[in-house]
Formats: structure tokens, C-alpha cells, sequence
């Protein structure tokens, strides 16, 4: 986001916290008639991909939660990576026509249909 909008959020808004990927999380300081609540939203650091949004900064952005849920990063979580659909680094099964088209063969095995027979 460029400087002019970080500005305006903040002044538009408190700042809430950060998260480990540098988004900054805002909310609105008044309450909005036809919405109910504060308004909640966050200024990404780099590109504008929603999965870069932790999961206890998404339960508070979505009102699930009233504050942000504990941020200890615990020894078996993984860090963050980007949505590879798409792109030549995405995930490709064994079998797949990218990935060789080559599958190992299992018991009962289909024939192939063929008319007339």
C-alpha cells in the first residue's frame, strides 16, 4: 500500500497490532449505524494476498473473536507459504499429466469401454 493510504488508515482508525509478516491490523474508532460494530481491516506489507493473514488476526478481523488470539508460534507450526495454484511451483500429484502422467496400477484395474463389444 502506498504512504497515503497507511496515513489515512491511521487516521480513520486505532492501530490493533502487528502480525510476524509486517501487516498492520486497524479499527475503526467510531461505531457504524448500519454495520453494528467497529469496522476492522488490515494494510498488508507486500502484495494484497489474504493468505498471508495469520489465523488469530483472521478470527479477530472477521468479529469471531473481541481481541487478537495468542501469537506463540508453537515448534510444529509451519511458516507461511504463498497459494502456488497456478504457478510452475504448484503441487502436482503422482499421476497427474504434469507430473509425468504415469500412475501405478491397482488391483482391478478398469478396462477401457470400446463400442460394439
Amino acid at each position: 500500500m502506498s504512504a497515503m493510504q497507511r496515513w489515512l488508515a491511521g487516521l480513520s482508525g486505532r492501530r490493533v497490532g502487528t502480525d510476524a509478516a509486517g501487516n498492520i491490523y486497524f479499527e475503526s474508532s467510531r461505531t457504524f449505524l448500519n454495520y453494528g460494530r467497529k469496522r476492522r481491516w488490515v494494510v498488508y506489507a507486500g502484495a494484497a494476498e489474504a493468505s498471508v493473514v495469520p489465523p488469530e488476526w483472521h478470527a479477530w478481523l472477521h468479529h469471531t473473536t473481541d481481541a487478537p488470539l495468542d501469537t506463540k508460534r508453537l515448534p510444529w507450526m509451519k511458516p507461511h507459504q504463498p497459494n502456488m495454484t497456478g504457478t510452475p511451483q504448484a503441487y502436482h500429484p503422482s499421476g497427474s499429466d504434469y507430473a509425468g502422467g504415469k500412475r501405478a496400477p491397482t488391483a482391478g484395474d478398469y478396462e477401457a469401454w470400446t463400442p460394439g463389444s
